[in-house]
């Protein structure tokens, strides 16, 4: 079964950051910066228990890196 993809993005419209279900476009929760939304579990908990793939990316809208959650159900090994 795949894991679910999310997307946390800058959204200029309402000078926030907002986590969105990739496919569905479904706005999941908002953050009022970017780095409280990366620091401490903050996605992990927004993901749910059943966890997702997190692309996080840049206020210019460029992929950053890309997160797993939990850690084990990441689908291949990285030196990252």
């Amino acid at each position: 079964m795949a894991i679910p993809k999310y997307t946390l993005d800058y959204d200029k419209k309402e000078d926030d950051w907002k986590l969105s279900k990739q496919g569905t476009g479904q706005v999941v929760e908002r953050f009022e910066t970017k780095q409280v939304a990366t620091k401490g579990g903050v996605l992990e908990k927004a993901v749910g228990p059943g966890g997702g793939s997190v692309r996080i990316k840049t206020k210019e809208h460029v992929i950053q890196e890309e997160r797993t959650y939990p850690g084990k159900a990441d689908p291949k090994r990285s030196k990252g």
